[in-house]
């Protein structure tokens, strides 16, 4: 046990924040977070936060091993989320709805907030070329940071609204959700590359068995 804090190591943590920071992107979701406020009526900070840290600290030390139990690796995940978010940006640049359900705050704070907003396809798979570079302890405690910073812009959501009002709120939604659209087509070309490259080799090794 002491062996696994004496593994950490200030320059790993701070590594491990800022890609988890820059990945997560709570700062640029703001617009985002107001538009699900909009709809479900309230958000819930502390639920979100949980569930997200939840998904985090489960994926990374479960992650791999849950999605096989399935039969879906990594990429297919990264590609199923990448649909959602190219969805949700669809609705922030167009002004369409095409969530219909209704949905309250507390299903709200987990779907789409929590997942996959902020713990989502791309976090995970984050997570797991993380653990490939840095111990678990760094990893765990970079989680923890950045969900404390994820609580904080929730708390502060409604104050962030006030001070850029309905004007900045517009214009924020339609650039972000370019920013998301962006990400979401990248995060699906990256992944759809890699899938369609291993059904390929598999192909490849089973027509040479098939020669023996």
């Amino acid at each position: 046990m002491l062996n696994y804090f004496w593994a950490f190591n200030w320059g790993d943590f701070f590594k491990a924040s800022m890609v988890l920071f820059a990945v997560i992107d709570v700062i640029g979701s703001v617009p985002l977070i107001i538009k699900i406020q909009e709809q479900s009526g309230d958000i819930h900070p502390a639920r979100t936060s949980f569930v997200s840290l939840g998904i985090m600290i489960g994926f990374l030390i479960l992650g791999e091993s849950i999605l096989k139990l399935f039969g879906v690796d990594v990429g297919s995940f990264a590609v199923a989320g990448s649909l959602i978010l190219f969805a949700m940006s669809l609705e922030m640049i167009l002004g369409v709805r095409l969530f219909r359900d209704s949905v309250s705050g507390k299903t709200a704070s987990v779907v789409p907030l929590a997942f996959p907003i902020i713990a989502g396809a791309g976090t995970m798979t984050t997570l797991v070329s993380l653990r490939a570079e840095f111990q678990n302890i760094n990893i765990v405690l970079a989680i923890l940071l950045n969900v404390l910073i994820v609580y904080i812009v929730l708390r502060l959501t409604k104050t962030i609204e006030r001070i850029l009002g309905p004007g900045g709120i517009a214009i924020m939604k339609k650039v972000f959700g370019i920013i998301l659209l962006a990400i979401a087509v990248k995060l699906f070309t990256t992944n759809i590359a890699k899938i369609i490259l291993n059904v390929e080799a598999e192909k490849g090794v089973q027509k040479t068995e098939k020669s023996k």
